[in-house]
């Protein structure tokens, strides 16, 4: 049986793999995206399987709205995927409290808004699969983007409590983790602080990295999904790309031999 899909800034990048993997296979898709107009070359090839809906996540009756006309135009919602959001480029100290704000809204704030808004509906059909597109930056950190992590972080713990709560109605979730690829994150979308001169060569590092490190297009993007949505047990949480395979174990060694060396102090916390 097709699945209904609401996914979210689809008009390009991650987005839009996804849509048209799950349109080339006979599912029906509500897609949004700022500019629906981004969207007319799917309606054209697709027809009614496709519904673009204007939406700005940040905008929390916009996505209630959105949803219901999703629902009622297909009548369910079988997966969902947060996938709208952006980068913000800058030092801890470089970007403003507005930027970092207006990242929160639309990668925090804007997943919460959908969430909410499709639960109800999920509940009442005791199935679903919410899917929210975070980074490996959710599980680490690098430096110029300290506001970028923040959302990502904040989105992890969001979610994993969230898989606990909705698990008995039925509701599955799941954390997309990828590596760096060659979409438009770091381009015309993302948001960058006014450098500090202080910071140059730390600017200069990360560049010289990415440089020697380039990113793959998302090639495989939407046969990946697919075997997601598809999965009778998918994961909670999963890798997209290598990269993020190689960073993830260094990490949690770094951390577990670090919280090891001061267990000593961790007792002495407790008067032991």
């Amino acid at each position: 049986m097709s699945k209904v899909w609401f996914v979210t800034g689809s008009s390009r990048g991650f987005g839009r793999a996804f849509v048209e993997s799950a349109l080339e296979r006979g599912d029906k898709v509500a897609a949004t995206a700022r500019d629906t107009s981004t969207l007319s070359d799917l309606v054209d090839k697709y027809g009614g399987a496709v519904l673009p809906l204007q939406l700005d996540v940040t905008d929390r009756d916009e996505v209630f709205a959105a949803v219901k006309q999703a629902h009622d135009t297909f009548g369910r919602l079988d997966v969902v995927i947060n996938n709208a959001g952006y980068g913000l480029f800058g030092t801890v100290e470089e970007i403003t409290e507005r930027q970092l704000r207006d990242q929160l809204e639309t990668n925090l704030f804007g997943v919460l808004h959908v969430t909410q808004a499709v639960l109800p509906i999920l509940r009442e059909q005791g199935s679903g699969h919410i899917i929210q597109i975070s980074t490996i930056g959710g599980i680490a950190a690098f430096p110029m983007l300290g506001g970028y992590h923040a959302s990502k972080w904040a989105l992890e713990g969001l979610t994993e409590s969230l898989a606990q709560e909705v698990a008995g109605f039925g509701i599955k979730v799941t954390l997309v983790e990828p590596g760096g690829f060659d979409t438009d994150w770091a381009g015309s979308s993302a948001t960058f602080a006014d450098a500090l001169p202080e910071y140059q060569p730390i600017r200069e590092a990360m560049a010289a990295r990415r440089k020697d490190n380039a990113s793959p297009k998302p090639v495989g993007f939407g046969s990946a999904i697919l075997k997601i949505v598809d999965a009778e047990n998918p994961p909670l949480r999963v890798f997209f790309g290598e990269q993020p395979t190689q960073i993830a174990p260094h990490i949690y060694e770094q951390r577990l031999d670090q919280w090891a060396e001061w267990a000593p102090v961790s007792r002495e916390a407790e008067g032991k």
